[in-house]
């Protein structure tokens, strides 16, 4: 009974993580964005109320989100990349521990080593883009820099 029992947490564990968190992450990120295009709407027309002749496309550009940078873009890969592998890595490691300790059942052990290499592999797959990026788009970073530099 209770290696069943220990089967179906690791089990549930797995299809939360695997189905429910991304789904979750997604619905956020929608919500986020409504919100954002609600407030702009909402600012436009206060400030149509107030001044009829207000440039609409101005006000829009102007209220506009910043868009990232590609050094930007680029670090941020390297960091999910790294945080990704090392939690990977992680998993990896201490599903050795346990296999040589004897302490886990060798199917959890099994799912738990296929999670951690799953994440291992998202991990590098992100800091190879990382640096295949950035070799790649040297000039456009350098382009984008002299740009920012002119304009501030």
């Amino acid at each position: 009974m209770d290696l069943f029992v220990t089967e179906m947490i690791i089990t549930i564990f797995c299809i939360l993580g695997a189905v429910a968190l991304p789904t979750l992450i997604v619905w956020l990120n929608n919500r986020r964005r409504i919100n954002e295009t609600n407030q702009r709407t909402q600012i436009v027309l206060a400030a149509i109320e107030k001044n009829a002749e207000t440039d609409v496309e101005d006000l829009l550009k102007k209220m506009a989100p910043q868009k990232k940078l590609l050094k930007e873009k680029l670090l941020s890969k390297l960091l999910l990349g790294g945080i990704i592998a090392f939690l990977g890595a992680a998993i990896l490691g201490y599903c050795i521990i346990q296999g040589f300790i004897g302490g886990m059942p060798t199917a959890a052990l099994q799912q738990f080593s296929l999670f951690g290499a799953i994440l291992l592999g998202i991990g590098i797959a992100f800091l190879v883009t990382y640096f295949v990026g950035k070799k790649l788009l040297a000039k456009e970073i350098e382009a984008e820099e002299k740009k920012m530099t002119t304009q501030a």
